[in-house]
């Protein structure tokens, strides 16, 4: 049975789960903030961002999904009215 947060959100355990891997994420990235997913992240489309992610950076699934975590927080700070659902509807139905 898939995991469910608390919260009812599972993609909000995810995202506080690999928050803490900053070290990972910027040898990924070089320390450059990476936007190719932004219009996923902000649809909500979390596999298609995923995609994109590892297209571009040529990563694993594991560093994929922390960038996108880190990126989501980045944009729910600097474009949180540009988000489709707000943060407890974001990633219902998806689980990790």
């Amino acid at each position: 049975m898939p995991y469910s947060s608390p919260s009812g959100s599972p993609w909000r355990q995810t995202l506080l789960s690999t928050s803490h891997r900053s070290a990972s994420i910027t040898a990924v990235t070089d320390g450059v903030a990476v936007n190719v997913a932004d219009d996923h992240i902000l649809s909500n489309q979390i596999i298609r961002g995923l995609k994109t992610l590892r297209d571009h950076l040529g990563c694993s699934l594991h560093e994929a999904l922390d960038v996108f975590a880190a990126r989501y927080e980045v944009l729910r700070v600097e474009r949180p009215d540009d988000f489709v659902c707000t943060r407890d509807e974001y990633g219902t139905g998806f689980y990790s």
